[in-house]
């Protein structure tokens, strides 16, 4: 297991039962993923060769898998599993032992593409934003206080008094959310723009000290 050096600066964020993190993709990953994914779009061998999208639960245009040697180029693990190291210290005072990626992946979203509720496998996931729309379209019925075009919804429950049973967040490129692989999540469907919705996935698992917790 190989970390990045120096500190990640890290959120924990806890809008209900169990807690989330919230931190940035470095620039350099942003632009090598974006790269990545724009030669295998326009590569048809490699594009029908790396379709993930069958094995996924998301209605969107294309899903795309991650090469091990293109992870490795970028320090893909290094990156995950540091922030996930830096999440259990700082939440659970735990050392993490052990990282491993089960599979990495790129969502392309465009208008009227959808990810329904899921689940992942493992024992964390995570998601970060590469492209993100101007603008998502407004609501369909004008009076309604927020709009969820595009916007990913975690689910933990039911609702129940002093306790918000979702939390929505809105995609902006560079944040990057980890959380527990059972928390199930929903993508919503955007409109009035060709625009694309660019996203990375993973699935991992630690070692069993830390996913005990």
């Amino acid at each position: 297991m190989v970390l990045r050096k120096g500190r990640m600066a890290i959120e924990i964020l806890k809008p209900f039962g169990p807690s989330i993190v919230k931190t940035k993709l470095p620039e350099n990953i942003i632009n090598e993923m974006n790269i990545y994914v724009d030669q295998v779009i326009n590569d048809e061998k490699k594009k029908e060769e790396l379709d993930y999208g069958k094995r996924l639960a998301g209605n969107v245009k294309q899903e795309i898998y991650l090469e091990i040697d293109f992870m490795k180029k970028i320090k893909w693990a290094e990156f995950l599993a540091t922030a996930c190291a830096e999440w259990l210290a700082k939440d659970r005072e735990i050392k993490m032992k052990g990282f491993e990626i089960i599979k990495s992946w790129i969502v392309r979203q465009f208008k009227n593409d959808y990810n329904p509720i899921h689940f992942h496998s493992g024992h964390v996931s995570g998601v970060g934003y590469l492209k993100v729309p101007k603008n998502m379209g407004e609501t369909v019925q004008s009076n309604k206080k927020h709009n969820l075009n595009g916007k990913l919804v975690l689910i933990d429950g039911s609702k129940k008094l002093f306790c918000n049973p979702t939390h929505t967040i809105t995609p902006e490129v560079g944040d990057f959310y980890l959380f527990p692989n059972y928390l199930m999540h929903a993508v919503y469907p955007f409109a009035e723009t060709d625009e694309e919705r660019r996203s990375v996935s993973f699935n991992a698992k630690l070692d069993n000290d830390s996913s005990s917790i």
